[in-house]
């Protein structure tokens, strides 16, 4: 059973992966620290009196099915926002209403983007995201563990269920062959 101090270092250890994962999912830094939180607290709460050892794979698991859940909810929120959008009111209020007094964002931010640079960025992310779906499996689960859960080899091999070695040699034929497939699309990284 992991003691409250192993459960502690552990959260502590894998909260900026994690949040550099949900972050790529999600595509919002608020929804993905959300999503991170919500992540420890089940792992705390259901998982806490579990060996230390089955941390890893048990908050990776809990930690999917919470962005999955995001984005289940995202679904239904945006199909409620669509089916009340035509409802409009007849307050005069609206005629003065300016979006740009409402949001403002910060240079550098997301929000401050034009639409070119959002579209853009949008593109190269789904064009980036279709090309790591054709990696072979193994290839694509050593990747995005090492890279974008900034996991290290010895956790990599742990969570894959191989020697430290297969996940190298999967993580270097998964970067040859991203930047190969980029390349060729004309994105240069």
């Amino acid at each position: 059973m992991a003691t409250t101090k192993e459960l502690s270092n552990f959260l502590e250890g894998v909260e900026r992966r994690a949040y550099k994962h949900a972050v790529y999912m999600v595509r919002n830094d608020e929804s993905a620290l959300d999503i991170v939180q919500d992540a420890m607290i089940k792992l705390s709460e259901k998982y806490g009196d579990k060996p230390a050892n089955e941390l890893p794979m048990l908050f990776q698991r809990i930690l999917q099915n919470t962005i999955l859940d995001f984005f289940r909810r995202e679904k239904v929120r945006n199909n409620r926002i669509s089916l009340f959008s035509n409802i409009t009111t007849n307050n005069q209020d609206d005629d003065n209403f300016d979006i740009l007094e409402v949001h403002s964002s910060e240079e550098g931010s997301e929000a401050a983007e034009s639409t070119e640079q959002k579209l853009e960025r949008e593109q190269v992310l789904n064009i980036i995201d279709e090309q790591i779906k054709k990696l072979p499996t193994r290839q694509r689960e050593a990747f995005l563990m090492r890279y974008w859960e900034d996991m290290d080899v010895a956790e990599t091999a742990t969570a894959m269920g191989c020697s430290e070695g297969s996940v190298k040699t999967h993580c270097s034929r998964a970067t040859h062959a991203l930047a190969a497939s980029l390349k060729a699309i004309g994105i240069h990284l």
